[in-house]
């Protein structure tokens, strides 16, 4: 899996633009993070109990630190590069 889908979904969470993150949802390879993703953005729109919100909350960041601890480090060449 992609390791900046990861990254993004935690910048995006943590920042609020919840739009980026359903574009991220769509594009994303990783259909457990899709899920999470989806999971999180439909309590957070319709749930009116703030409980279900935060454990949808906390269920997407939990997947994306296991995810983040699991996957393989990139063997490409780093996105920039100072030289």
């Amino acid at each position: 899996m992609n390791k900046m889908d990861y990254d993004r979904a935690l910048y995006y969470t943590h920042r609020s633009e919840w739009d980026n993150l359903l574009i991220l949802m769509v594009r994303t390879k990783d259909q457990f993070l899709s899920k999470r993703i989806e999971q999180f953005l439909h309590a957070y729109h319709f749930e009116r109990d703030y409980s279900v919100i935060e454990d949808k909350l906390y269920s997407l960041l939990r997947y994306i630190d296991h995810a983040n601890e699991t996957v393989e480090p990139d063997n490409e060449l780093p996105m920039y590069s100072l030289s």
